[in-house]
């Protein structure tokens, strides 16, 4: 990669943490502009158009069949880059952005749960699968989770970096407050709740996946249908069975938009398994009108 893109990065970089965008935020930004420079490592920077970054997204989908959320990283980190460090004219619009396909997410029934939970013999991973299902969490908000966020007094977590650096708080459950502190007495986690080999430095987003992913297949789901985020969809989707209401999932999850939040009642039980097809009243009716004649 050339020198003056290396220098834009590093400028980019600097720009985002100042503006106190998320670490999160500036590894992805800095590392989607990265690769699109070293696609177009003979090529200066400010020459790159947006005739280039649709090539470069078509590349990326032919070759590695990078999706609807890889490609709008893409646009996005574009955007924010030719506006804010190159400010040139260049600016993504958001209908450049690829059709978003509507998938429903995959979630566990609480048998299923109960299932992973009994099937899971390691304790700090069980602790952990159970503190996804029964707070929400997203899994860079779990690895991150401090000690001093847990208040076993009033039920609750406090998450102080989450998605877009906003802080909330969610549930705690009760029935797992005994569980964490065996677990706390067993390893002694110094700063976060899960931390890695390095005491007191968070377990990294990577090893945590992997220790959900391969729960789930030692308890004989298929590899690659559940995820961490799985059970934040369970979550969601078991507390809006129960009668919780949509305004109040959507404060526990950290969603800015309540659309976000409304996938939840695609996948919602209780008020599906009331409704009655038009086709079954009208055979009902039929069937009482004849017995009434």
């Amino acid at each position: 990669m050339n020198p003056k893109a290396e220098g834009l990065l590093l400028k980019a970089s600097e720009y985002l943490t100042a503006k106190n965008y998320s670490p999160r935020t500036v590894r992805n930004y800095t590392a989607e502009m990265r690769y699109i420079f070293s696609f177009y490592n003979d090529k200066d920077p400010s020459k790159i158009d947006q005739d280039d970054i649709i090539k470069y997204i078509n590349f990326i989908k032919r070759q590695f069949g990078s999706g609807y959320d890889k490609c709008r990283m893409v646009a996005q980190s574009c955007s924010f880059f030719y506006k804010n460090i190159l400010r040139v004219d260049y600016v993504v619009p958001s209908a450049f952005y690829p059709r978003q396909e509507f998938k429903l997410p995959n979630i566990l029934t609480q048998k299923q749960v109960s299932h992973l939970l009994e099937s899971t013999t390691n304790f700090k991973h069980k602790c952990m699968l159970s503190m996804f299902y029964g707070t929400g969490l997203r899994l860079d908000e779990m690895c991150h989770l401090k000690i001093n966020c847990i208040d076993s007094q009033n039920a609750q977590l406090k998450v102080e970096k989450g998605k877009g650096n906003k802080e909330r708080y969610t549930l705690l459950p009760k029935q797992l407050l005994e569980g964490l502190r065996t677990y706390y007495r067993k390893d002694r986690p110094k700063t976060y709740l899960f931390e890695g080999r390095k005491t007191g430095h968070p377990m990294s987003n990577g090893a945590m996946q992997v220790a959900v992913k391969n729960a789930m297949v030692n308890a004989g789901f298929a590899k690659g249908r559940y995820s961490a985020h799985s059970l934040r969809h369970s979550f969601a989707t078991h507390l809006l069975d129960s009668g919780v209401d949509l305004h109040s999932i959507k404060v526990l999850l950290g969603h800015s938009r309540i659309e976000t939040t409304m996938v939840y009642l695609h996948l919602q039980k209780s008020k599906r398994a009331q409704l009655v097809s038009p086709f079954d009243q009208l055979t009902q009716s039929e069937q009482d009108g004849k017995a009434n004649q």
